[in-house]
């Protein structure tokens, strides 16, 4: 029985994604930059395609003003050197006009032939401190708009912040049926509603696991309210070995030469770096024993630099296994898995995990992906 109800209830399997580092987060040791580990496009491609090859069914590539590359121009980029793994694009919402945005992602799911997802995020732009009602006001309506765009012949909003009325569909309409899935993270108030009411699966960074629970039936009251449910998602790092003290002995080389300050500095630049579900990371440190851990296999050593997601889970593969299969049975359904340097953990994990977990697409098991062309003007409709 999982914790709430969750839309894909008897699904065994689980959606095994990978993390392209774009947004210039990849060290050999953590905190000291390593110009071979840039986040360049031959760089974060190889990481990309390495973890096609190693099975993964997904990968999140992430959106921050860092150094690093545009999440979207990096996704259309990818298109024709893949072939099966989905991609997750962050979208900051407001960045693009909404009905432009619409257009951009309707061509990035047709040139991935339906294998894009939507990750929705609501932070602060570059030189933009706006108050989060707002945002998650603007980011309310940009989903709204994308969902008129992707499943409607016109656009027709009046909204506080966008207003548009009679504007036809017909270039932002994508190739899933309905639009891709939309993904989404966040902690206060205002985002659980706009997660309940509009997203499908709601993301979580690591907590012990009672807490993940509480997060989860905070959401799902959320949802109910609306008559729906979602899937729940876990975005962590991994460090797994062949024995747990391996693990562990590589989690502390990985901090082994990290200065706290200069730590403390790349937290800070990143635009969720005030965020309640940042806060949330830090607290876990400061609840963590001397080694850092919060509980067992969860390390929080990599939170010391990092905004976001600041935990690991640590172990064999066997040990690492059995956490998945105990979040599974929580109801978690997609996780969003990485470690340091992405290349060489996603060979590792690919090798030692991936091998006994049943994996899936969920725009596959939301039956969003049509089996062919679909009859849009980008496809194979009558062109307008």
């Amino acid at each position: 029985m999982t914790i709430v109800p969750v839309t894909s209830a008897d699904l065994d399997a689980a959606e095994v994604s990978w993390f392209a580092a774009l947004c210039s987060d990849d060290y050999q040791f953590l905190g000291v930059p390593d110009g071979d580990l840039r986040s360049s496009w031959d760089h974060c491609s190889a990481i990309l395609k390495e973890a096609e090859a190693q099975g993964f069914r997904n990968i999140l590539c992430p959106s921050s003003y860092q150094v690093g590359q545009d999440t979207l121009s990096f996704v259309a980029g990818c298109a024709p050197i893949t072939d099966r793994i989905n991609m997750l694009a962050a979208v900051r919402c407001g960045e693009m006009q909404p009905i432009m945005l619409a257009r951009t992602i309707a061509t990035l799911d047709h040139m991935l032939k339906g294998r894009l997802t939507v990750n929705i995020i609501s932070s602060d732009f570059p030189g933009e401190v706006a108050e989060s009602t707002y945002r998650y006001q603007r980011s309310r309506e940009v989903v709204e708009i994308l969902k008129q765009s992707w499943t409607r012949d016109h656009i027709n909003y009046s909204g506080e912040i966008y207003d548009f009325k009679g504007i036809t569909t017909d270039p932002a309409r994508p190739y899933q049926t309905g639009g891709p899935l939309l993904y989404f993270g966040g902690y206060s108030p205002s985002a659980l509603d706009l997660c309940g009411q509009h997203c499908d699966v709601y993301l979580m960074w690591p907590e012990p696991k009672d807490q993940l629970a509480e997060r989860m039936k905070a959401v799902h009251q959320i949802a109910e309210n609306y008559d729906r449910t979602l899937d729940y998602g876990l975005r962590v790092h991994i460090i797994v070995r062949d024995t747990e003290a391996e693990a562990k002995e590589y989690a502390e080389y990985l901090v082994s030469k990290l200065d706290d300050e200069y730590g403390q500095l790349i937290r800070d630049r990143a635009h969720d770096s005030t965020s309640l579900g940042v806060a949330h990371q830090a607290k876990a440190r400061e609840l963590a024993d001397k080694f850092g851990y919060i509980e067992p296999h969860l390390w929080t050593g990599i939170g010391r630099a990092r905004s976001g997601c600041g935990a690991a889970l640590v172990g064999s593969a066997d040990q690492i296994l059995t956490q998945i299969e105990a979040y599974k049975k929580m109801g978690i359904r997609a996780f969003i898995f990485s470690g340091y340097p992405h290349l060489d953990e996603c060979r590792h994990f690919g090798e030692k995990v991936m091998p006994q977990l049943k994996t899936c697409s969920l725009p596959e098991v939301y039956g969003r992906v049509p089996a062919d062309t679909p009859k849009t003007p980008l496809g194979a409709g009558e062109r307008r």
